[in-house]
């Protein structure tokens, strides 16, 4: 199968596509490169021991997008493209909603063209919000808090709407919780620009010396230790999820969404707790007020993605923060330094 992916050269993006090399498909990256380095898809390759085209292009241009759509043919897409940071879309919500939603608009544009029509999403569990129901099933209603959350929950209502429409679309809406680890070679994994967002890459850094502690927003929450709990999930777990998800989509027609997590939560403070055994050595850490909008606990019921598709989680925590660890330490500045 030849699968075009969308932002290829992103942190999920990359192992993703490594995923499908392993799996025998052939894979054309398409990526603008605005929070993500070609370097990571020299490493797939590395890793693979087969060729990715890569396409650099911005899902906003139109024109170009038909034209790298239309050129390179496939038999389906997977979406990861889009701005994430949840902070900046609060500060700057057009800037989200242009690029996550028009750039959606764009792709499915040229994809009908094409005469494509399987798509695999890059959803996200905070299309939920700030829900106190936990687990959390696809039934939850969706009430994302954030721009960024509802881009994501926009562009879900976009394309059950287009399947609904036109019942030649086959679409997977994967709702992610909180990705973390890295390929256990330690050559690919997470890259942020700029301070990292997330929990476990900004623990990571301050394990190589790059920040001095790690700020705890809350430790009043109603949870055994005081701190969020969240539910982490293995980068390369979530990649065979979306391998599951393409799979699915072969003999079926519509929309299909699932949950991809644990169904298990960690603390803030077992995270860290879990990364210094990993690193063998102190993570320092001090608390902060709580953020507003933060949930006390958030994690899946992934039950729909067992039952339909045969995927759940393999790898635990300690797994994760060992991958993690592994790349943060073989490459401290990410890609920008060579091994």
């Amino acid at each position: 199968m030849k699968v075009l992916v969308t932002g290829g050269a992103g942190y999920i993006g990359s192992h993703t596509s490594l995923c499908l090399l392993e799996a025998g498909h052939e894979v054309v990256v398409i990526d603008n490169l605005s929070n993500s380095q070609v370097k990571s898809l020299e490493r797939v390759q590395q890793l693979a021991g087969s060729n990715i085209a890569f396409r650099k292009v911005d899902l906003l241009d139109e024109r170009a997008v038909e034209t790298v759509i239309g050129q390179s043919g496939g038999d389906a897409v997977i979406h990861f493209a889009g701005l994430k940071a949840v902070g900046e879309s609060v500060e700057k919500p057009l800037k989200y909603y242009q690029n996550n939603v028009v750039g959606t608009l764009n792709l499915l544009h040229a994809m009908d063209r094409a005469g494509i029509r399987t798509l695999v999403f890059s959803s996200s569990a905070t299309v939920y919000g700030a829900s106190e129901e936990v687990p959390l099933t696809e039934k939850a209603p969706m009430d994302a808090t954030n721009p960024y959350g509802r881009t994501k929950e926009q562009i879900e209502d976009i394309l059950c709407d287009l399947s609904s429409a036109d019942r030649r679309w086959s679409i997977a809406l994967l709702r992610y919780f909180n990705p973390v680890g890295a390929h256990e070679s330690g050559l690919i994994g997470e890259d942020p620009s700029g301070v990292p967002n997330n929990l476990l890459p900004f623990v990571a850094q301050v394990a190589v010396g790059r920040h001095e502690r790690v700020l705890v927003y809350g430790n009043d929450y109603p949870t055994p230790d005081g701190t969020g709990v969240r539910d982490y999930i293995h980068v390369m777990d979530l990649a065979a999820g979306h391998l599951a998800a393409l799979d699915f989509l072969k003999s079926k027609v519509g929309t299909f969404r699932w949950n991809l997590g644990t169904g298990r939560g960690s603390s803030v403070l077992e995270v860290i707790r879990a990364f210094a055994d990993a690193a063998g050595r102190q993570i320092p850490y001090e608390f902060a007020p709580r953020r507003p909008g933060d949930a006390a606990v958030s994690y899946a019921d992934p039950s729909s993605a067992l039952a339909d598709l045969g995927w759940s989680a393999r790898r635990n925590l300690a797994q994760m923060c060992e991958d993690q660890w592994r790349w943060q330490r073989d490459n401290p500045l990410g890609y920008g330094e060579s091994n």
